[in-house]
C-alpha cells in the first residue's frame, strides 16, 4: 500500500531537536488548493459524521428525563439550601411516550453503560484500522452504532437490561470512530495542514452536542421521546450511505482526486510513513513522548467529562437553577469550545508553515491553553458564590478554552508516529475513558450534603489534574517521528 523508504536519513525522535514539523530531507511538493479538494471533503464529512457520533451518544441523557415517570424523579432532599432558588418559567409538558419506574441508581447504569463498551474497542479500533483501513471500520462503527440506537426504545420497553445492553452495544461501535479516522488522516493529511484538517473533522462531536441537546429537547417536548432515537439513527444510517459511496482510504485509491493534489499528500508524507506490517509495540509502549499524551488525554478527559456530567447537577443542587429547562444555556459552553477548536486549527497551522514554529512548540502552547485556562475558570466558578450568571460565564470559557487542545496534543500521536496514529489513539484514548467512568463517582463521594465547599473540592481536583497532565506533556511531549515509527528503525534491528 505505501512503498518503503530506503534513503531515510537517520532521526532520533526522542533525542533530537524539532526545528520543522517534516523530516530532514522530506521533499516538499507546491501545496494543492484547498477549496473542493478530496482531503477537505473529507474533513467535512468527517465533522458531519462525528456530529452525528455525538449525536447519538447524548440523545439518551436528554430522552431519559422524560422516559422516568415523575414519581421517581422528585427534588432529592440533599439539594443545598445555601442558595436562592431561581424562578424559572416552565413550560407546561405532558410526556407523551411510555414511562418507567427507574431509581437514580438504575439511570446511573443507563447512562453509563455506553462507557463500557466505548472502553472495549479503542486499541483494537486501531490496529484493525492500520490492517483494513479506516474507512470500512468508521463507516460500520457509526451504522451499527445508529441501528443500536433505532432499537432503543424497544429495548427499553423489554426491560432495563435489555436498555442496558443496547446502549454499550452502540460504545463498541463508537469506540472504533476515533482511532480509524485517525488511521486515516496518516494517510490524508500533510504536516502542515494537520492541525487544520483534523479540527475541522473532529470539531463535528462539539457540534453535534451544541445542536442534540436543546434540539432533543424540543422533539421529547412536541413529540415522542421516542424519536430522538429514530431520527438520529435514520441520520446516522443515511450518513453512512455518503460515506461509503464518496470517502477514499488514501489518495492512491480516491476516484476523483486530482494528480496535483494526490502528489502533495503522497511527497509531503512519504519519509514520515512505516511500511512495515508488524508493530513494534514493545518500543511503542516504552516511548516516553506516548506517555506524555497518554497523561494529557487522561488529565485533559477528568475535567471535561467533569463539567459534562456534573454540570447540570452543579447548577441544580448548589445554584439551583436547572440548566436542563433552558436549551441555550446547556448548549452555549460547546459551541465557544467548537468555535475555539476551528480557530486553534487555523492559527497552529500558520504557526508552523508562515512563521516557522517548531511543531513541538505548537503542540505545548495549544495543550498549555487547552488544558491550564480551563482549569483555572473551573476554580473560579467554584468560588463565586451563588451568583449563577457568572458561574455560567466562567464554565462556558473554561469548556471553550479546552478546544484548543485539539491542536495540542490531541493530533500529537500524527506527529510521533503517523503510521500508528490510530493504534496510538486507541491506547491514548481507552485511558481518557476511564474519567468518564469514575469521575461522577468520585464526585458523589466527595459531596455528600451538596455544600458549595464540597464542590469546590471537586472542582480544585479537577482542575490539579489538568495542570499536571499540561506541565507532564510540556516536559516530555515530542513533535518528531519517533525512530521507533520508521522502516529505518526496523531494518537496523531486523
Amino acid at each position: 500500500m505505501r512503498s518503503p523508504v530506503h534513503s531515510l536519513p537517520r532521526h532520533d525522535g526522542d533525542e533530537g531537536t524539532d526545528s520543522t514539523p517534516l523530516l530532514p530531507g522530506s521533499p516538499r511538493a507546491e501545496a494543492a488548493p484547498g477549496c473542493c479538494s478530496a482531503r477537505y471533503n473529507l474533513a467535512v464529512l468527517a465533522c458531519l459524521g462525528f456530529f452525528i457520533v455525538y449525536a447519538l451518544r447524548v440523545n439518551l441523557s436528554v430522552a431519559l428525563v422524560d422516559m422516568i415517570q415523575s414519581n421517581t424523579t422528585s427534588e432529592d432532599n440533599s439539594t443545598s439550601h445555601e442558595c436562592p432558588e431561581h424562578s424559572v418559567p416552565k413550560k407546561v409538558h405532558n410526556p407523551k411516550g411510555k414511562q418507567y419506574q427507574w431509581d437514580a441508581e438504575t439511570q446511573g447504569w443507563i447512562l453509563g453503560s455506553f462507557f463500557y463498551g466505548y472502553i472495549i474497542t479503542q486499541i483494537p479500533g486501531g490496529y484493525v484500522a492500520r490492517k483494513v483501513g479506516g474507512k470500512l471500520l468508521l463507516g460500520f462503527g457509526v451504522l451499527g452504532t445508529a441501528v443500536f440506537t433505532l432499537f432503543t426504545p424497544l429495548a427499553a420497553d423489554l426491560g432495563v437490561g435489555y436498555l442496558i445492553a443496547v446502549r454499550t452495544l452502540e460504545g463498541l461501535g463508537e469506540g472504533v470512530t476515533f482511532p480509524a479516522m485517525h488511521a486515516m488522516w496518516s494517510s490524508w493529511a500533510p504536516p502542515l495542514e494537520r492541525s487544520k484538517l483534523l479540527s475541522i473533522s473532529y470539531a463535528g462531536a462539539q457540534l453535534g452536542t451544541v445542536i442534540s441537546l436543546p434540539l432533543s429537547g424540543m422533539i421529547c417536548f412536541y413529540m415522542d421521546w421516542a424519536y430522538v432515537f429514530y431520527i438520529s439513527g435514520i441520520v446516522g444510517i443515511f450518513w453512512f450511505v455518503l460515506w461509503i459511496w464518496l470517502v477514499s482510504d488514501a489518495p492512491e485509491t480516491h476516484r476523483t482526486i486530482s494528480h496535483s493534489e494526490k502528489e502533495y499528500i503522497l511527497s509531503s508524507l512519504r519519509n514520515q510513513l512505516s511500511s512495515q506490517k508488524s508493530v513494534p509495540w514493545i518500543p511503542m509502549l516504552r516511548s516516553l513522548p506516548l506517555c506524555a499524551i497518554v497523561v494529557a488525554h487522561f488529565s485533559y478527559n477528568w475535567t471535561f467529562y467533569t463539567l459534562l456530567t456534573l454540570l447540570p447537577t452543579y447548577m441544580k443542587e448548589i445554584l439551583r437553577f436547572n440548566v436542563q429547562e433552558n436549551g441555550f444555556l446547556s448548549a452555549v459552553p460547546y459551541f465557544g469550545c467548537w468555535l475555539c477548536i476551528i480557530l486553534s486549527g487555523q492559527v497552529a497551522d500558520n504557526l508552523r508553515a508562515k512563521w516557522h514554529f517548531s511543531t513541538l512548540c505548537v503542540r505545548r502552547l495549544f495543550s498549555l491553553v487547552g488544558m491550564i485556562g480551563p482549569a483555572i475558570f473551573l476554580v473560579a466558578a467554584g468560588f463565586i458564590g451563588c451568583d449563577y450568571s457568572l458561574a455560567v460565564v466562567f464554565l462556558t470559557i473554561s469548556t471553550s478554552l479546552g478546544g484548543f487542545a485539539s491542536s495540542g496534543f490531541s493530533i500529537n500521536h500524527l506527529d510521533i508516529a503517523p503510521s500508528y496514529a490510530g493504534i496510538l489513539l486507541g491506547i491514548t484514548n481507552t485511558f481518557a475513558t476511564i474519567p468518564g467512568m469514575v469521575c461522577p463517582v468520585i464526585a458523589k463521594s466527595l459531596t455528600p450534603n451538596n455544600t458549595i465547599g464540597e464542590w469546590q473540592t471537586v472542582f480544585c481536583i479537577a482542575a490539579a489534574i489538568n495542570v499536571f497532565g499540561a506541565i507532564f506533556f510540556t516536559l516530555f511531549g515530542k513533535g518528531e517521528v519517533q525512530t521507533w515509527a520508521l522502516d529505518d528503525y526496523h531494518g537496523h534491528r531486523h
